[in-house]
């Protein structure tokens, strides 16, 4: 049994149901031009309506400073509704006069959507007026925004403690998948971490090394760990200011007994461009005027090796320059055997953060793996080992 409030434990039927949800989904002329988090929330929208409770939406769009027309929910409206098969009911406020007059007038199973919480400084303030005002609303509260779920505001947390609360079913896979990558995983776990910069994963290296037992790094953060070691990178993207960080964090590794494997050869290259001119070298081998812009093949067999030893890997951020080809051989080669292994019920995987579900997409795994959260700031939050706002208002206490 979670240890969260689920659908399962709710009466809906007759219920005015606030649902926060993630409509900030990419647009163009006022189109929407990826359905990923609206095709995610329909699950949640379609028990509840399907159980007889109005599905009122509460979600915010842009970065808002008051209301601001080019940020309004209207336009996610049409494709909603296209996702869905039914209407959708759009209220210009979500607060004051109109709301609570279209949700009156709408009938058990129909979908409202009111318009963007953040026209409203209360929203991300949590005010607490702002809060009585949008729980005046509704009956029961479902949060299914895993992705806004590491703020405080009153959409994603304060209404937790005004009306009965409860996860909808996408964040309750989200946190089923997370649970199951980092909280009580089976053991061994893997953790693979990559990207540009040690600097801006610093708490997230700092509490993998205690909870995995092996940590590859790779992405351009591996050349900072690489030249702490004494190896010289080249031209490659390098913070070699945080050499000395670099170490401590191979040091508190030793000290948990978790394995930090680094790159052993490179693709490198003069040039950061698609089809550049490159080799592949040892780590020590790379020229002054090169860069490392990939793992090269002994990495990934180094990693895939170290991969059929382990029960679950949790991944955020590619190998490597994975939008520039041949850069995303790496990437593509462990995605892949990572899936593998997922499919023969060998291997939890659990994948997220922006570059990651770009990259596991590219590679053409994303329906592979056990989970692929698109939730950027909170699922580093939630690797980093913080506690979520808006998922703690939610535990069973």
């Amino acid at each position: 049994m979670p240890a969260f409030r689920t659908l399962d434990d709710a009466d809906l039927a007759g219920k005015r149901v606030l649902v926060r949800v993630d409509l900030n989904v990419p647009t163009e002329e006022g189109r929407v031009t990826d359905t990923t988090r609206i095709d995610r929330i329909l699950p949640t929208i379609r028990e509840i309506a399907q159980k007889g409770g109005k599905v009122i939406l509460l979600a915010h769009f842009g970065r808002p400073k008051g209301r601001d027309e080019k940020n309004s929910l209207r336009q996610i409206v049409p494709a909603l509704a296209h996702a869905l098969g039914q209407p959708v009911i759009f209220v210009g406020d979500c607060v004051g006069t109109e709301a609570p007059k279209a949700i009156a007038a709408a009938k058990n199973g129909e979908i409202l959507l009111l318009e963007n919480t953040r026209f409203h400084a209360g929203d991300e303030a949590n005010d607490p007026e702002f809060v009585k005002a949008l729980a005046a609303n509704g009956d029961l509260y479902v949060n299914d925004a895993f992705s806004a779920a590491h703020r405080a505001h009153a959409s994603t947390e304060g209404l937790a403690h005004l009306l009965p609360a409860y996860a909808g079913r996408t964040m309750q896979a989200e946190l089923e998948a997370l649970s199951a990558g980092l909280d009580n995983p089976a053991r061994p776990v893997m953790a693979i971490v990559g990207g540009a910069k040690v600097s801006t994963k610093l708490e997230l290296l700092g509490n993998l090394v205690q909870k995995v037992d092996v940590l590859i790094i790779g992405g351009g953060m591996a050349n900072t760990f690489l030249a702490a070691r004494g190896v010289n990178v080249g031209k490659s993207l390098c913070e070699h200011d945080l050499a000395a960080t670099a170490r401590e964090i191979e040091e508190k590794a030793k000290a948990a007994g978790c394995e930090i494997i680094l790159p052993v050869d490179a693709l490198v290259a003069r040039e950061f461009r698609a089809n550049p001119g490159h080799r592949v070298v040892s780590i020590n081998e790379v020229g002054p005027d090169e860069m490392i812009l990939d793992a090269g093949p002994l990495s990934v067999a180094e990693a895939v090796l170290k991969l059929n030893t382990v029960k679950t890997v949790v991944w955020n951020g590619p190998f490597g320059a994975f939008e520039l080809p041949p850069f995303d051989t790496a990437t593509v080669a462990v995605a892949k055997a990572v899936a593998e292994r997922v499919r023969d019920g060998k291997l939890v995987a659990v994948a997220g953060g922006g570059d990651t579900v770009a990259a596991m997409n590219h590679a053409g795994v994303a329906e592979d793996l056990t989970y692929v959260s698109t939730a950027g700031g909170a699922f580093l939050e939630w690797m980093e080992g913080k506690a979520l706002p808006g998922v703690e208002a939610l535990r069973k206490g």
